[in-house]
Order: C-alpha cells, then structure tokens, then sequence
C-alpha cells in the first residue's frame, strides 16, 4: 500500500501525519511496526508530534493485541471463541434481557474517540436495533460542563469557534485549568505570540509544564486554592465592571443579561475574593487590565474548571467575562474550550448522548425526530426519547428496573469513571457485559464477551477536531485476519436482532447518511464528502449543502433566534462539594505527558511506560515533612469511597493543600477510586478535581505504620 495522510489517534489536537507501509524490514520489525509515522503539515501541529504520537504504530501489532472474540465460559475464564459463536451468543442474551425486562434493560456506553461513523451508527444502533434509550458516552466525563456553559450562552456548543492558528497573533491569552504543554505538546507553538508580548497567562493550582511557560518576563501564573476557579473569575468580572473596562458597544449591540451579572458579582471586591483563592488583590486587577488592555485577547477553559459539579457556572462564568470584555466574534478575539478526546467534538454532535440526535439535534424536538426518523426509514414513534446521562446509566447497573446489559464501545469505564468501586460492583451485578476493544482492558476482562476491532491505521473514517474543523481518517493497512470494524459487529447484530433498519457497512455509505441526518441541525455537515476532505479543503461545520464551511463562529450574531449571546449569572454554592478540613488535602487529578486516558493503550507502549511506569502522588515538601513522607516511599491516600496506594514524588510544584495523582492507571493505582459521583446539576459532569482525602506514610513491607 501506498503512504496514506492521516492524524494521530489520541487528542482533539489531530495532529497529521503520514503513515508508509513497513516494506522489507525484518519480520520482527514489520510485527512491530507495521507503518512507519512521519509528521505531515497541518495548522494544528505544523508537522510537530508528541511522544504519543511518534510511537502511535507501535500499538497496531503490539503482543497483547486481541486477535480473536472472548466469550467467558463455564469456568470463569475467557476463551477464544469464532466470531459466528460470539455474535449469536450476544444476540441471543440480547433477547432474552429485553423480553425479561424490556428494552431499557440494555445500556450503551460509547466513546469521544469513536469516527463519527462509528458514533452515528452506534446512536442509531442504540435506538432502532435494540429500541433502548439508555445510551451515553464517556464524553460527559470530558466536555459536558463546557458544552452545556456555550450552549445557554451561545446557543451553540463548538469547542473552538475560530481557527488554532488565530491564536498566533494574540497578545492575550488567558488559560484556565488546562495543561496543554502535557496533553497536546504541538498546541504550545500557538502561545509564541502573547508569550513573545508578556500575555500568557495560566491558572492552575499546580505549577505545571504550562504555568512555567510564562517564566522570564513571558506571561504569569496563578495559583489560586483547588476549587476556586468560580470566584477567582466572579472577582475578575467584578473589577472589569467596577473600574469600566466593560465594552458598552458590544454589550448593547450583541448581549443580554448584563444587569443580573452585574449584581452577581457587586459583593466579590479583590480583596475578598483574595481571601478564598488566595490570590493577591494586586495581581487580580492587574490581570483584569491586562485583558481589558484593547488588544487581541483570548479566553481558554479545560477540564480544570470545568470537571466539577459547579463545573457549568464555572464555565458560564468564564463566558461572561469574555462577553464583558467583547471577545467572542470579534476578530483577533475569542473564547474557547479545549476538547480533549480525538473526536470529543464530533463523538457528542451525532447521537451518542442521551438527549440528542445527529446533527446536535435535541431528542425531545418534535421536528428534529421527524427529521431523522426520515432519514431511517422509520415512524418519529420508534425512535425512544431521551435516556439518562452517563453517572447516572452506571449506576443502574443491575439495579431493580435498571440495566441488565451493557454495550461498551470505546471506553474503559472501571478506570475513567468517578467512584470506580461503586462501577465495578455495578459491572459484577449484569447478566451480560460486552466490551469492543483491541486490547483486555481493565473492563475487558470483567466483560462476558470480548469483540476485538480495529485500530485507526486500519480504518477510514472522518473525526472532527477541537476547532471543529472535519477531516480524514484514512486506511493504511490491512487489520490482522481475526479483528472487524465496528459498523460490520453493529450491523451483524442488527441483522442477528431482526432490525429492519438499514445499517451499512462502509463507511463513506454510512458518512452519507450522517450528512443527510445532520442537513438543518447545529452540527451540519450536510455539505461535507469524503471528495471535499481528500482534496484537503478546510471543512468547519456548520458547512450546508450547497454552502461553504464557518471557520469562525459568531462574527454577526450567536445561535440563539434573536442573534444575541447571553449573560448569565451564576453564584457560588458553599455546600457544592466538600471542603478538607483538619489534617486533609484536596486531591487534583489529570494527565501526564506520556499518557493518554485510561492508559489503555499507552501502558502498552514500552517508551512510555517505561517513562511514567506507575502512578506517583505530588506532595508539597512541607505537606511531605508534616506526614513523615520521603520521596519515594509508599503513600496511602484514602476516603469514604476507596483507597490509592503509589508512592511520594516530593515537588514544590503543587500548593501545601493539595496532592496530584494522574488518572491513567488501572488497579489499586486508579486515581477514580477517590473520586465522587456527584454531579453538576446542568451538565452532569461528575467532581473529578477536587475530592477531600487523607494521606499517610507506609513501610516498603506494606504494614501500615
């Protein structure tokens, strides 16, 4: 085969590459790798990759690769089974669970880094082949809060709404809550402008590989106490307002609300809010000037803000102040949210959620089921209504009236998932759980039936990226004998289901009939082919048939009917999660330059893992010397809902009040066994960031001291 252009698998950043065919290098070496990655130029990475990246092909022949479907047998263990065998058992159960207990019985839960394809199909699948509306993705652990903050604001929920590379003239750039010099090295090439003008500035508890961008003169970086990014923006808010840097122009001509966010936030003057985020009253007006500074100024939230159950105000709260300041449309200007899986953006845009259909359409819309029961072929009545987001799905996991069965596509639920104790004993109650996967994850091998699918060399498809922009996911080789596509397992068991629906199995078929689904929606792709892609236009939904594509939202009116965006007040709840008190530390969680997700798949690439081989906790040295801590030794963090054993990474790099854990690790190192599963009210985004624990020291022969 000949070289293909793609984009890495792993962040929203899709970065592109090129992928060569392996061609006579040794049989070991072409087992190995059997592409070889070359970076490709691209407005988001410029030809750059990450170490992720670079070592990506390493994963498509790799030893623990499935070869062939597992089905649990009558000893307890999983054995190789065909996939005739494996698909008529999973059929089989199937129906059975659904005559006992009704459709609902069976649950869905998808991925952000699924194509489009494969999410559309999945949605569909959900819904018409197995007539259950209980299917969610792991999306709402990633982008709800931001999606549900623009939405109410803009009327629109689209990571980026302008084009990476306008970031390169910005002499502002504000980033909350995000390290994208860990997640998405190649994105840092962006900040050279406002670094280069002193303008970067970061807020984050931690002093991360971002917040040191700003050293020597390049920007600053905030530090203020975990969990109190709300007040840290309602006192920025507060001073714009106060000391007039407000744009009344834009304000008047392209907003409402502005009166109830302005007495939202009259009573967070500096000084008071100094006294909760502890960040100086000085540095917070100097902060607030410098965006009001009349420059070319962005706003960027992360999951760091937004992964709370206070996660949605945050967000809002962040928009309010881009609005206050006349950001967003305005040219050389803008607010945005980092979308972090591959295909974060178009994974929540085409019917994984529980509530919508393709085209970001609203499940509960009359005129949106019409619209799409058209394109099936089937009556509006058919189509289930809205089912329950993603917490919410998972712990009705063998619960009276609950779910019997569970599909999972694209996810390792028992080490991404808040509370993961409470999911695994949830997991140990179904009657039958399916996991597709190309390797035995932690939730694979809890799974009955194990269906293995193919890697993104081994596929075309398209994913969108976190500008929205849509591109091509291109085959570059051969998937080995014993492993299906995902659109040919959903197809087989609708068939083996006696759907009478249509599912197809190419995927440029079924991207025609995505387009068609989504024609008139939010997300439009309508105007979107495979054709239009390979010859490397620029496609930004929304993008109508017969129209172009729309790199940059919001330059003459937000979505909302009347054209205008919203401001809208929010407040800070004191009871909104628990706050450490006598001897406890609040833990933060997130990711590591070497590792992605679960870790599912870097855990399985010897670089990486030889780089990051377990979990470490980050402790302040003077949090270190008050616990007795060395670094290096064991360390047990724990709560009300489990327990974390790693060892001590001594750093100054963290506040005193605070202790990290990275959440890509499986086992009594899953940072999510301390973490709740309580949710934000609009969002239902679970509290990832900010969990209350102990820590202790332990002795290497593991007797607690």
């Amino acid at each position: 085969m000949t070289p293909a252009p793609s984009h890495c698998p792993y962040c929203a950043l899709q970065c592109a590459m090129t992928l060569t065919p392996t061609t006579g290098a040794s049989a070991a070496d072409a087992a190995a790798a059997p592409v070889t990655v070359t970076g490709r130029e691209f407005p988001t990475n410029r030809g750059g990759l990450c170490k992720k990246g670079w070592t990506s092909a390493e994963l498509l022949r790799a030893p623990s690769r499935l070869g062939a479907p597992l089905v649990r047998g009558a000893d307890g263990a999983l054995h190789e089974a065909s996939w005739d065998e494996a698909l008529d058992l999973v059929a089989a159960s199937l129906r059975g669970i659904r005559s006992a207990h009704g459709a609902d019985a069976v649950g869905v839960f998808g991925g952000g880094g699924l194509t489009n394809e494969k999410a559309y199909l999945l949605g569909k699948f959900a819904r018409l082949a197995l007539g259950t509306s209980r299917i969610d993705y792991n999306g709402r652990y990633c982008m709800s809060s931001a999606a549900a903050a623009g939405n109410r604001a803009f009327g629109v929920d689209r990571g980026l709404p302008f084009p990476l590379e306008d970031l390169d003239d910005a002499s502002t750039i504000l980033l909350l809550g995000t390290n994208v010099a860990e997640t998405m090295p190649p994105f840092i090439g962006h900040l050279a402008g406002a670094q280069a003008a002193g303008g970067l500035v970061v807020v984050d508890p931690r002093r991360t590989a971002t917040a040191r961008l700003t050293d020597d003169g390049r920007g600053l970086h905030v530090q203020p106490a975990p969990g109190t990014d709300l007040v840290l923006l309602l006192g920025l808010a507060h001073i714009v307002i106060a000391e007039r840097l407000v744009d009344t122009e834009y304000l008047g001509r392209r907003t409402v609300g502005f009166e109830s966010v302005r007495r939202s936030v009259a009573s967070w003057w500096p000084e008071r809010v100094q006294s909760v985020t502890g960040v100086a009253a000085l540095t917070l007006r100097r902060l607030a000037r410098r965006l009001a500074s009349g420059g070319r100024t962005y706003i960027l939230t992360g999951r760091g803000v937004e992964q709370h159950v206070d996660g949605t105000d945050t967000a809002t709260a962040a928009i309010n102040l881009a609005l206050l300041l006349g950001l967003p449309g305005r040219p050389g200007s803008g607010y945005g949210t980092l979308t972090g899986q591959g295909n974060g953006q178009g994974g929540r845009e085409h019917g994984q959620k529980c509530d919508q259909l393709p085209g970001y359409r609203k499940i509960t819309d009359p005129a949106a089921r019409a619209h799409v029961a058209r394109v099936w072929g089937v009556d509006p009545s058919e189509i289930p209504g809205p089912g329950v987001p993603a917490v919410e799905l998972l712990q009705l996991l063998g619960a009276p009236g609950g779910v019997h069965a569970l599909l999972v596509h694209g996810s390792n639920l028992v080490v991404s998932s808040p509370n993961v104790a409470a999911v695994r004993e949830g997991i140990a109650r179904l009657d039958l759980l399916v996991v597709c996967d190309f390797f035995l994850s932690e939730t694979a091998a809890l799974a009955d039936v194990v269906l293995p699918v193919t890697q993104w060399a081994e596929e075309d498809g398209t994913m969108t990226n976190l500008e929205g922009r849509v591109i091509r996911r291109r085959r570059a080789i051969a998937p080995p004998a014993g492993v299906r596509d995902e659109l040919w397992i959903l197809a087989e068991l609708a068939r083996r289901l006696g759907s009478t629906a249509a599912f197809d199995t190419d995927p440029e078929r079924v991207f025609e009939e995505l387009r068609l689904a989504s024609e008139g929606g939010i997300a439009d792709y309508s105007g979107i082919d495979y054709e239009l892609l390979d010859r490397g236009e620029a496609a930004y939904w929304p993008y109508p048939r017969g129209g172009t594509g729309t790199p940059r939202l919001f330059a003459d009116r937000f979505a909302h009917p009347d054209g205008l965006a919203r401001l809208v007040a929010v407040s800070v709840r004191e009871a909104a999660r628990p706050r450490p008190g006598d001897g406890e530390l609040t833990l933060l969680t997130g990711r590591l330059l070497e590792h992605y997700q679960s870790g599912t798949q870097t855990r399985r690439v010897p670089e990486l893992l030889d780089a990051q081989p377990e979990a470490l906790a980050s402790l302040h040295p003077s949090t270190a010397e008050r616990l007795g801590i060395e670094d290096g030794e064991l360390v047990e963090l724990a709560n009300g809902r489990g327990t974390v054993r790693c060892r001590a990474r001594i750093t100054t790099d963290i506040r005193p009040d605070a202790v990290f854990v990275p959440f890509h690790y499986g086992g009594g190192q899953a940072a999510n066994l301390l973490t709740s599963d309580a949710v934000d009210p609009v969002s239902s985004m679970p509290e990832f960031k900010t969990n209350v624990v102990r820590a202790r020291r332990l002795v290497e022969a593991g007797v607690l001291v």
